[in-house]
């Protein structure tokens, strides 16, 4: 292990956190590209199996690249111990099923992305464990729920995509005294702006595929905690069920670690501006952004946060057929469903990320059919202003083409033909 200076500042720990050089004294992280590893003798394999000595065994237990990466996240999260995973999905799997049992009871806010919903709702009480959604900002709810014994509460804040914020520190209070870890899927804020276990949380999961890769390259994902509860409780179940990050994914992560600091600043200012810009344009009927002053929870974002993130969310007047207006007239701003790329991404949650949680769930947590998630990428932000204004003008365009007019029928016969 390389030894660097205590108390370094977080970008620096982005950088240099759990680098590990082998004898040849490489600059960049080494690429352990192997599934399994060589031992002096007999009787070392015998003593790595039964844990007495310390050695590489097998790469769905623990692979040089791969530790680098864990102790890093560790490093910048202040956290004991981490796992990653394959996917950010894996991560939220592995963290719950690692915990729970048949007769065990989970409560989640009901604000989560469709996967994570899907496992609560579907997946869960499969396996004989009791669920219970809460309207995540509300305390009173969260209060009724966990006045009865429970085992994991799941939360996501800022929340995808409406960024619903919950009070970390008050739900970890309520849900500790009722017996439950808390597990808080950070992936919004990057541990550069939120840091849950500083908050009372037990558990944090990250999609490495987001921010921290940042570039749309690779998938991971990450759990983090208590050294107790990884090596007793995760460790177990993830060495056992094989959801393993590969050593090539793993560098990846380590090298978008490396700018994680500059993207997220950089794409932060830039979704603070666009926001602003948006909320003051015709056709839009909401802006959401975690720190303006006019977000129904700013001023707890602004207690737990340090910045309002990379995430904007707006409302389109005229529902989907807006929204996709909108999105259509882009030309920087790219449609895809992922987020914290260094490219901007907008999506339609009602049609893509939440499609499948039902009109009736959409409805409650606010997502209408006017909805638009923008990931605010790298560009300048004057030229993503430019798009925004293009797409918007695209609403207005579209608004004025009258039903029967010859430029609605060439775009309905060029539809139809593609």
């Amino acid at each position: 292990m390389t030894i660097v200076p205590p108390n370094l500042r977080p970008a620096s720990r982005l950088v240099h956190g759990g680098t590990s050089r082998s004898q040849h004294g490489e600059t960049s992280e080494a690429i352990f590209l192997t599934s399994g590893f060589v031992y002096d003798d007999a009787e070392q394999a015998e003593a790595t199996f039964a844990g007495t000595v310390q050695h590489y065994q097998y790469s769905r237990f623990g692979n040089p690249t791969v530790a680098m990466l864990e102790q890093r996240l560790a490093d910048i999260e202040g956290a004991e111990a981490c796992v990653v995973t394959a996917t950010g999905m894996a991560a939220v799997n592995a963290a719950m099923l690692s915990h729970l049992k048949a007769g065990d009871r989970v409560v989640a806010s009901r604000a989560l992305f469709g996967s994570c919903y899907w496992l609560v709702a579907t997946l869960l009480p499969k396996f004989g464990i009791a669920t219970e959604f809460v309207d995540g900002g509300d305390l009173e709810q969260w209060r009724a729920a966990l006045s009865r014994p429970a085992n994991l509460v799941l939360l996501e804040t800022p929340s995808n995509p409406m960024l619903e914020i919950v009070d970390v520190r008050a739900v970890c209070d309520l849900a500790h005294e009722a017996g439950a870890i808390v597990v808080v899927d950070n992936v919004f804020a990057t541990p550069l702006l939120q840091q849950p276990l500083r908050l009372g949380a037990d558990v944090v999961v990250y999609s490495c595929t987001k921010h921290i890769d940042g570039q749309g390259r690779a998938m991971g994902g990450a759990v983090l905690g208590s050294a107790k509860w990884i090596t007793d409780v995760l460790q177990p179940f993830t060495r056992n069920t094989g959801p393993t990050l590969s050593p090539f994914n793993a560098w990846l992560l380590l090298k978008g670690l490396e700018t994680l600091a500059l993207r997220v600043d950089a794409a932060s200012r830039s979704a603070a501006i666009l926001a602003d810009f948006l909320a003051n344009q015709p056709g839009i009927t909401q802006v959401l952004y975690p720190t303006r002053a006019d977000h129904p929870q700013h001023s707890l974002a602004r207690a737990q946060m340090s910045g309002g993130g990379t995430l904007v969310t707006f409302e389109v007047e005229g529902g989907k057929a807006g929204a996709f207006a909108v999105m259509n007239g882009f030309q920087l701003i790219a449609v895809s469903n992922n987020l914290g790329d260094s490219k901007s991404l907008v999506t339609h949650p009602a049609t893509t990320t939440h499609m499948r949680i039902g009109a009736e769930e959409r409805a409650r947590l606010g997502i209408t059919d006017g909805v638009v998630r923008l990931s605010v990428g790298l560009e300048d932000v004057l030229d993503l202003q430019d798009d925004l204004a293009r797409g918007l003008a695209n609403l207005r365009a579209d608004a004025a083409t009258p039903l029967n007019s010859p430029a609605l029928k060439s775009r309905v016969v060029a539809a139809i033909i593609a």
